[in-house]
């Protein structure tokens, strides 16, 4: 559920009818558990923003408070999008999707 979901969210930003930042909000709380803070919100726009780039072993800093087990307080996107499951927040043609 939580992959359609998601995947619902991005289709409503896409179509202008939510933010971005109320639909990460809603994935990271509900399709997450333990849910992920809120203050997450701006690393994984940091990070989908530099997926969407290929910049995928870029680091994205975490919030003051906040490090990685691995990585600390930078952490490569491809972590972040993987752990957060942003994929399908990602601006990706046909062709690119993966299962």
């Amino acid at each position: 559920m939580g992959r359609t979901s998601a995947e619902g969210y991005k289709e409503c930003v896409n179509e202008g009818l939510i933010s971005e930042d109320i639909a990460l909000q809603i994935h990271l709380t509900s399709n997450h558990y333990p849910p992920i803070p809120l203050t997450m919100i701006p690393v994984a726009k940091r990070a989908i923003v530099k997926a969407n780039r290929g910049e995928w072993d870029k680091k994205v800093r975490m919030p003051e408070g906040v490090s990685h087990r691995v990585y600390g307080n930078l952490v490569p996107v491809h972590e972040v999008i993987s752990h957060m499951h942003l994929d399908t927040f990602l601006d990706r043609g046909e062709e690119d999707y993966y299962e």
